[in-house]
């Protein structure tokens, strides 16, 4: 069996077509888009039709839609921005935010420059909306409500319009890492009641590096990044010209495909939730997966044995690539903080399974017989 990927919430492979647009602007046309000369404005034009691309497919306005590096430095940027250019005084957020969100919201308290609260969970792992609501009554100053659409880990799903309209009813700022929704879920940004939101091209086969900030044309804030007037004064640095050709790219075919792909890579998901019930006893699923959430993510709690505490190196050795909860964790040991906050069971070893268009049947049959051997 060749390598069989599974690990698609981490990374996507790159599309071919994604490449072959980004190709002219990795060879000949390589002018710096700051230059006033031909090349430079044919670089400049490149990078602003990536814009309007991506804000139609949005359904935002072009002037609303900056390229970063990449979810983490925008969603740094919007939380950032929140505290020290919208006056917020109080972040209210969860327990299971990416380690962007969480970091970026422990420093600013850990410098004394905002309140923190962290808003319950059900025991599905969604968000506790009644909660989120006393926060907001009970908050004395401007909170900054920042809330992931899609968890990286469980692929829980967040009511953005709910979460949007609470923030406005109480005068709250709304930030949202969409980082797992933008490209394999159509957003209507004209219509959701959100101040920021963020994407990675490389989550939706497109390339690395490169990432969306949405701020609401509403929003007034300041650079985060200094030395220069690019993305309109808002990121200084010389463009990511290929980066972006890509990610406009992507997220175009993303959305072309939506509901072809979303159908069988849904399939696909709830294939191996029916062969896991069927070949291994205690097998439970955290979060809702048969719910609110994602269809391209599953994570999967197994019972703990001698064999299955080492599942992941053993997936790897039979050519399978998984993920022990979030990527972005996994050089260190002590777990993911997702599983913990929502089912912190000793007796089970978790493994999460992201899928996409390229997976097949066969593959998920071959993972779950491996699975069924290694426990």
């Amino acid at each position: 069996m060749n390598r069989i990927y599974l690990d698609n919430a981490a990374t996507t492979s790159l599309d071919a077509d994604v490449l072959e647009a980004m190709m002219p602007y990795l060879t000949e046309k390589f002018g710096n888009p700051s230059s006033i000369y031909s090349y430079g404005r044919e670089s400049r034009l490149a990078i602003e039709t990536a814009r309007k691309t991506t804000a139609k497919l949005l359904n935002a306005h072009p002037a609303e839609i900056f390229f970063t590096s990449g979810g983490t430095e925008s969603s740094n940027t919007a939380i950032t921005a929140s505290i020290h250019d919208l006056h917020c005084t109080h972040i209210i957020s969860s327990r299971i935010e990416h380690h962007a969100t969480l970091h970026t919201i422990e420093n600013l308290y850990h410098r004394g420059e905002a309140a923190l609260s962290y808003v319950n969970l059900l025991p599905d792992g969604h968000i506790d909306l009644e909660d989120l609501e006393r926060l907001l009554t009970e908050s004395p100053d401007k909170s900054l409500v920042t809330l992931m659409h899609a968890n990286n880990e469980t692929g829980n799903m967040l009511d953005l319009h709910a979460v949007g309209n609470l923030c406005k009813l109480y005068g709250a700022v709304f930030h949202s890492d969409t980082v797992q929704t933008v490209g394999h879920f159509p957003l209507d940004l004209r219509n959701t009641p959100v101040h920021f939101v963020t994407g990675a091209g490389h989550k939706f086969h497109g390339p690395k590096g490169v990432g969306l900030l949405y701020i609401n044309e509403n929003v007034k804030i300041k650079p985060y990044i200094h030395g220069g007037s690019q993305e309109r004064n808002m990121r200084a640095g010389t463009e990511n010209l290929y980066g972006i050709v890509g990610f406009a790219k992507a997220l175009e075919i993303g959305m072309i495909n939506y509901e072809k792909d979303s159908v069988y890579i849904k399939e696909l998901k709830m294939y191996m939730i029916g062969e896991l019930k069927k070949q291994i006893k205690r097998v439970a699923f955290n979060g809702d997966p048969n719910g609110k959430s994602l269809y391209a993510v599953l994570s999967v709690s197994l019972p703990k044995t001698e064999k299955s505490e080492m599942i992941l190196f053993n997936l790897d050795i039979n050519n399978i690539c998984a993920s022990g909860g979030s990527a972005c964790t996994s050089g260190a040991d002590q777990g993911s903080h997702v599983i913990r906050a929502i089912n912190n069971n000793p007796n089970q070893v978790t493994v999460r399974f992201s899928f996409s268009k390229h997976n097949k049947k066969e593959e998920i049959d071959y993972v779950v017989g491996k699975l069924t051997e290694l426990i």
